[in-house]
């Protein structure tokens, strides 16, 4: 009689533990996507942030390039006479 009454405490302890790991294997599938819609957003993230650098470092060459044109057109204006000004 005892020998039943462990069985059937064992298999209800089974029974909770199987119960409970499909519970938690129902959660995991929408944790699962999660995390790899974030993989994805943290890769396009990446490629964004290397394009803002490489944008900033043109927009610094276009600022310098800027400025030496800037101080050739006050070079050829000092250079030329006035004409009636």
């Amino acid at each position: 009689m005892v020998l039943w009454v462990v069985i059937a405490v064992v298999l209800v302890g089974l029974l909770v533990l199987v119960l409970a790991a499909g519970s938690l294997v129902g959660r995991l599938r929408p944790l699962r996507r999660a995390a790899m819609a974030l993989l994805r957003r943290q890769a396009e993230a990446e490629k964004l942030q290397a394009a803002a650098l490489t944008l900033a470092q043109e927009a610094e060459t276009l600022r310098l390039k800027a400025e030496i044109t800037q101080e050739r057109i006050a070079l050829i204006k000092v250079k030329q006479p006035s004409r009636g000004r």
